[in-house]
């Protein structure tokens, strides 16, 4: 099971987050409490060793300003969010980037539909934090895709058997506080998903 943990500002979460094996970190550069410049997000990416994916993310933003962030920042991969269309993805085909496609369950769910190379399917308000009827898009996303919104240490598992999906990615169901992450429940998160789902 692929782990995304997102929204990381500090390099103590960075940190563990790595020790406790996700597969994926990601730095918002968007308009977000969570929000990290691209040079803040370079200096937490260095921390990061080259088996773990960098990704920076953005929403709404015009293809050259995500990839002037991309390029100072040095994340190796871009994630689009929300109602990006085909050609923000092709504009960035060239950034020797992996694409990250996130979208609500009502977009096109197939992985690889818009060229990229992950897909994420998010709760109908993104960033909310709240679970949603994870089962209903059980079947549907197809390829390399990871399941969001809402999930917690204390729910991803049953989010994982409801929705089988490739992967997961959390932000706010490892914070404290809005935007501020805690190192105990990122491990949390981790073990939770490890102990049932591999």
């Amino acid at each position: 099971m692929y782990v995304k943990i997102c929204g990381l500002s500090e390099p103590e979460h960075v940190a563990t987050a790595v020790r406790a094996g996700a597969d994926a970190i990601g730095f918002v550069m968007t308009r977000s409490s969570r929000r990290v410049s691209p040079e803040r997000a370079a200096e937490l990416a260095a921390l990061v060793p080259d088996h773990v994916l960098t990704v920076g993310v953005f929403r709404g933003e015009d293809p050259e300003t995500v990839r002037a962030a991309a390029l100072t920042s040095g994340v190796r991969a871009v994630q689009l969010h929300g109602n990006h269309p085909h050609g923000d993805f092709t504009a960035l085909k060239d950034l020797g980037a992996r694409l990250v496609r996130a979208v609500d369950a009502q977009a096109d769910l197939r992985c690889g539909a818009y060229d990229e190379d992950l897909l994420i399917v998010d709760a109908p308000q993104a960033g909310s934090g709240l679970p949603w009827d994870w089962a209903a898009v059980r079947g549907r996303p197809s390829g390399h895709w990871m399941l969001a919104g809402g999930l917690t240490p204390a729910n991803v598992s049953e989010a994982i058997s409801a929705a089988r999906p490739w992967g997961v990615d959390v932000s706010s169901g490892v914070e404290s506080a809005p935007g501020v992450k805690d190192s105990g429940l990122i491990e949390d998160f981790l073990r939770a998903v490890r102990r049932t789902h591999g």
